[in-house]
């Protein structure tokens, strides 16, 4: 089945803004006779007569014959290039207009302008990869860490997908010895036949259960953890936000109040993406301003991966901030003694284990987070490919049909294997999603429109 016409689709591939080098990427049937409308070659031989993986130097001319830009054709031959289909890239200068010329020539030529993710669509359709290996390309795209890069490659290698496919063949044989068994009389089955058949769900289980697993630290990977930075006012919350991030991204003032809405910034702490929310100090108010803004600080404080909890410590402890450290989640909240340089008149809080800023205080509590953090994930693990929020629903689905099937079966493995068959053939259906072994244009537009043009 395929869902897009054959035509010749072409986009600038290389990101907006002054470079050494613009590529646009033709692909489709009609590049040859595009590209040897585009492109003069130095040496006279047109790109359509240049075998797969050549290139030429040449020039990229307007329809009047008037030189555009010189640069390189690369030359890619079906259905050894990217989308499996005639592949040519020109080479030009980098540069906004330079590229938007050359694009602009080869839309006059006869392409059509390129949906987003269309390249990568077309490779999927036609079977260079699967779903989950076109969503491992954007991934390591958006990758903001070494290590979320590390595992958007073996997600693009296949090895997630050979997962998702193994679980999906053993449900497949499952299902497919359930709807053997109907067509035979009891008397005439072995006696290991169902037990067979049970033992192998319940091991398709485990492999499930592991992939389930793994979501969380994909989450982390993929959209970074989320930190807020809480505290009564004049806690220290905005200098520590310019500390963690290197520079003054938040204004630091004696005057108490001065964040009344939340400040978000992303860094990367020990190859894990944060998304670090400096947030309204924490307390009563008539401002009605400065009482949204402690709104939205509990609400960020509740949602957070990890809460990073400041102690004026040159001030007796304050009856609010007892209150509010009472009601902190020890297993994702930091404590830390601000101040101290001031006259420490904090030694501890009771039952919190609490770090002090100090001169090296900014590395432990650094070390700290990431401390704090990997006890969620395993992140201590090597690299490797994590599902998606995609994935995870699908399988949760998948899960719930095959946890149906298997109860049936339970029951009595005899008389409702129909039911259990109508089960897994549910569960197969949400797993081929994943993948791509079931897919409709709904599917497929969800998930590369999120692309950019030219990839």
């Amino acid at each position: 089945m395929s869902l897009y016409e054959p035509d010749t689709i072409a986009a600038i591939a290389t990101p907006p803004g002054e470079g050494g080098v613009g590529i646009v990427r033709l692909s489709g049937p009609g590049v040859w006779q595009i590209a040897d409308a585009v492109f003069t070659a130095l040496d006279n031989v047109p790109v359509s007569h240049r075998e797969h993986g050549s290139f030429a130097y040449g020039k990229v001319l307007d329809e009047g014959g008037q030189e555009i830009d010189t640069g390189l054709a690369l030359v890619m031959r079906a259905p050894k290039s990217y989308t499996c289909e005639d592949v040519v890239e020109i080479q030009g200068h980098g540069g906004a207009v330079g590229m938007r010329r050359i694009l602009r020539r080869a839309l006059d030529a006869g392409a059509r302008m390129a949906e987003p993710g269309e390249f990568t669509k077309r490779a999927f359709l036609n079977g260079r990869i699967d779903l989950v290996q076109a969503e491992g390309i954007f991934d390591l795209i958006r990758a903001r860490s070494d290590r979320a890069a590390s595992a958007a490659m073996e997600q693009m290698e296949g090895k997630l997908s050979e997962q998702f496919n193994a679980i999906y063949d053993a449900f497949l044989e499952v299902a497919a010895n359930l709807e053997t068994t109907l067509d035979f009389v009891e008397d005439e089955l072995p006696d290991d036949v169902f037990s067979g058949i049970a033992a192998l769900l319940d091991r398709t289980f485990c492999t499930l259960d592991e992939l389930l697993d793994t979501w969380d630290e994909g989450r982390l990977l993929r959209e970074g953890a989320r930190v807020v930075i809480l505290g009564r006012p004049n806690a220290g919350k905005s200098t520590l936000l310019n500390a963690l991030l290197g520079f003054d991204r938040a204004i630091v003032s004696s005057t108490a109040g001065t964040t009344r809405d939340t400040i978000e910034e992303g860094f990367v702490l020990d190859g894990i993406p944060l998304r670090i929310n400096n947030t309204a100090g924490l307390r009563e108010t008539d401002c009605e301003i400065e009482a949204e803004g402690i709104r939205r600080a509990e609400a960020h404080g509740q949602e957070a991966h990890l809460s990073v909890y400041l102690v004026d410590a040159s001030r007796p402890l304050h009856e609010e901030d007892r209150v509010r450290l009472d009601k902190l989640d020890r297993s994702k909240s930091i404590v830390v003694l601000n101040k101290v340089d001031q006259g420490r008149q904090i030694e501890g809080v009771e039952g919190v284990e609490a770090c002090l800023i100090s001169e090296t205080g900014i590395i432990e509590l650094k070390q700290a987070m990431a401390d704090t953090l990997e006890k969620g994930a395993d992140l201590h693990a090597p690299p490797h490919a994590v599902i998606s929020e995609r994935h995870r629903q699908l399988l949760v689905k998948a899960h719930h049909e095959a946890r149906q099937a298997r109860a049936f079966l339970k029951e009595n493995i005899e008389a409702n294997a129909v039911l259990a068959c109508e089960h897994l053939r549910s569960a197969l259906e949400y797993l081929g999603q994943v993948t791509g072994r079931v897919y409709h244009e709904e599917l497929l537009d969800n998930i590369f429109s999120r692309f950019c043009i030219g990839k």
